[in-house]
């Protein structure tokens, strides 16, 4: 069962058109868009997939969002921007929103790359774990910056280097993705090679169909776009009816490309 029915964009105009966000969504005022179980905004850079996204996390007050440096107008568009919730199925209840859903940002995910090849991080929590194990302060005090230390940080660093940036991105995934929530994922396929895409694909459907969740995502991603199934709206067109996979232009430039070259296989 679906948390959101449906969304519809501000139906209002400003006369300034460079205000953010209703720049933005230029020619889609007061578009309306019906929600599936899993729904994906597909577009080019500056198409609004993203600030869309980012939007509905503010409104609903889902962690992840972030209110932009220049927010003069947001709070206004926010107060258009309407969210029509689902009923439950007991009676005329609207749904209530659960505390696991998230907004998850390829960005958030980079940075949790990156935090976790930090060495200064690494032993930082090297040292609380020994803490925990009893080491006492004055002994922590002399193994921190020994030869020992290093050469256990050392060892962490390499066991590391095995896995790579997209099992990382996965492992924050599999952290994140619980029963029961609304998650709002922009551009999951960063740092995910073609076969990790197809099994974040794979997790994605699982947790619709049997874990009662509801996607929003924004993709550009061939494969996920393929894989999942579900309404697909192109961000880059002025009408916003849903479209199949195979209408969209990167995936038809891309069909074209792997015909052309199909020999080379």
């Amino acid at each position: 069962m679906n948390y959101i029915r449906s969304i519809q964009l501000s139906s209002e105009t400003v006369g300034n058109p460079n205000l953010y966000p209703y720049n933005v969504f230029r020619g889609k005022t007061g578009e309306h868009f019906l929600l599936d179980t899993i729904t994906m905004f597909y577009g080019g850079n500056g198409s609004g997939k993203s600030t869309l996204l980012n939007l509905l996390a503010l409104k609903l007050g889902i962690k992840g969002a972030e209110m932009p440096h220049f927010s003069k107008f947001v709070n206004q568009y926010l107060l258009e921007l309407k969210v029509f919730f689902e009923e439950v199925e007991e009676g005329p209840y609207l749904r209530t929103l659960s505390e696991d859903s998230y907004y998850i940002k390829s960005e958030d995910i980079l940075y949790e790359i990156k935090k976790i090849q930090q060495e200064a991080i690494l032993a930082e929590g090297y040292l609380y774990k020994k803490k925990q194990l009893g080491m006492t302060n004055e002994q922590i005090k002399k193994h921190k910056n020994s030869y020992q230390m290093k050469q256990q940080i050392e060892r962490i660093l390499f066991a590391q280097e095995k896995y790579s940036n997209g099992e990382t991105a996965m492992q924050v995934f599999e952290e994140y993705i619980v029963p029961g929530g609304l998650y709002l994922l922009d551009e999951p396929e960063a740092s995910l090679s073609p076969k990790k895409q197809l099994e974040l694909a794979a997790k994605i459907t699982e947790a619709a169909r049997f874990f009662d969740c509801q996607f929003l995502i924004s993709t550009h991603s061939p494969l996920l776009l393929g894989e999942l199934e579900g309404t697909i709206y192109d961000m880059d067109q002025k009408n916003m009816l849903p479209k199949k996979w195979t209408e969209l232009e990167n995936i038809r430039v891309m069909a074209e490309f792997f015909s052309e070259n199909w020999k080379a296989f």
